[in-house]
């Protein structure tokens, strides 16, 4: 025990009446929900960059948190590591997600900076059997250090992607070492900050390279987890590459990769695409691309990722509908990608955060589970499109163009609209959530 956290005892569920602020209210792991298990289908983790690495910066202030394991030393990624572990158990949550540069020191040079992560990693394998946390996913962090100013895999500068290269290789062998189910690319710095010096071919070409060489790396060392990219518009780019859902695909088809790599989308990146949480999320499962989900909010008033805990149960409701629709998580989860405020500097800020945003992933879920078990938007699709599954229907989109036009005029066709009975349905979802 570290005494960070003032020696606060594991978050129990107490039931929707308790007024223990310190208590789930509507998550228990063990509630058996469309077959099974809560703590099965939400799959949660924390984010050791948001809880334990942030240290309440923002673009226009530096640090305000004090923690006792702050430091660019092993010994500090020591500390880190058992306030992190110590924090996991408290909270009961069975995963937790990390960048290799959250977990160590950088070192004076490459080999330095991997034996750290491997240091580190033995800390974790060691906790992990202790403790029964595993992992949900690693990543490496190719956007923070100066070297990735102008991208990782998409830079100008051969040596760059090389050292992204090894990165990658590094924090691979980190995660399959420690059982991870999945490894996430999120290209933070793929992408441009003026066209006036970037050659928009080369750099798709590199990228689409560097992704192959992830893949073929994967197979080689035996990795079974799923291979993730985390799309974002923008931010720290001007302009990021894998702006969306939909981007990310057209890339990954581009390279023959739509089987090997699927998506993790995050609730803020949705937002700031001008999309929704759940379109993202609809349509990536309409392309059998939906892997595992980053769980946040932005402020509606920002213009940027603020990366907030969720708390809108309606919202979250949608999409673990989609979720759900789409058969639920295999190797994916829901990893809490949320950040206390700089101004919440309690040791208890940061459980609490977690436990109120649990019990609003709780409540969306059985909202989703009981609208889908209910079958009303379904019923309702189903309606809508009932003449595509009638004879004339499917026969319709076999038929050249100029028998459809014959057709047309022989039968007189005059199609009367429909209402699409919006309205309706936003009530019915209400009855739920």
């Amino acid at each position: 025990m570290t005494g960070y956290f003032h020696d606060i005892a594991p978050i129990r569920f107490e039931g929707a009446d308790s007024t223990n602020e310190f208590a789930f209210r509507h998550y228990d792991p063990d509630e058996v929900v469309m077959g099974k298990r809560m703590e099965d289908h939400l799959r949660l983790a924390v984010a050791y960059w948001h809880s334990l690495a942030y240290e309440g910066a923002d673009p226009f202030g530096g640090r305000t948190f004090d923690r006792p394991w702050y430091g660019d030393t092993m010994e500090a990624a020591r500390r880190k590591a058992d306030a992190a572990f110590e924090m996991f158990a408290i909270l009961g949550q069975p995963y937790f997600c990390f960048h290799d540069a959250d977990v160590r020191p950088e070192g004076a040079t490459f080999a330095e900076s991997r034996r750290n992560l491997d240091e580190i990693c033995d800390v974790f394998a060691a906790k992990m059997e202790q403790t029964g946390t595993k992992l949900l996913w690693g990543t490496a962090n190719m956007f923070s250090h100066r070297r990735w100013m102008a991208g990782a895999a998409t830079n100008p500068d051969p040596e760059v992607f090389a050292y992204a290269a090894a990165c990658v290789k590094s924090c691979m062998d980190v995660t399959h070492r420690l059982n991870g189910e999945n490894y996430v690319l999120w290209g933070g710095r793929e992408g441009y900050e003026t066209l006036l010096n970037t050659d928009l071919g080369r750099e798709a070409e590199q990228a689409g390279r560097f992704l192959s060489k992830v893949v073929e790396y994967k197979h080689k060392i035996g990795f079974k987890g799923t291979i993730l990219i985390e799309p974002k518009p923008q931010e720290p780019a001007k302009h990021q590459y894998d702006f969306d859902v939909a981007t990310v695909y057209g890339f990954l088809k581009r390279f023959g990769l739509e089987n090997e790599v699927k998506l993790n989308i995050e609730q803020g990146h949705a937002i700031l695409a001008g999309h929704s949480f759940e379109h993202e999320l609809a349509l990536a499962a309409s392309l059998d691309m939906l892997g595992s989900i980053d769980m946040n909010r932005n402020d509606y008033q920002s213009g940027w990722d603020t990366d907030q805990f969720p708390n809108n149960t309606p919202e979250i409701a949608l999409a673990y509908y989609e979720v759900l629709r789409a058969g639920g998580f295999t190797t994916g989860g829901t990893n809490y990608d949320s950040r206390v405020r700089r101004q919440s500097l309690d040791p208890e800020d940061l459980i609490l955060s977690h436990v109120g945003a649990i019990d609003v992933c709780a409540r969306g879920l059985k909202a989703a589970a009981a609208m889908l078990e209910d079958g009303g938007l379904e019923r309702a699709r189903q309606d809508r499109y009932a003449g595509w599954d009638a004879p004339g229907g499917r026969a319709l989109l076999d038929q050249p163009l100029d028998e459809i036009a014959a057709a047309v005029e022989a039968q007189g066709i005059d199609p009367q609209p429909r209402s699409g009975r919006q309205e309706r349905l936003e009530n019915w979802v209400n009855r739920f959530v």
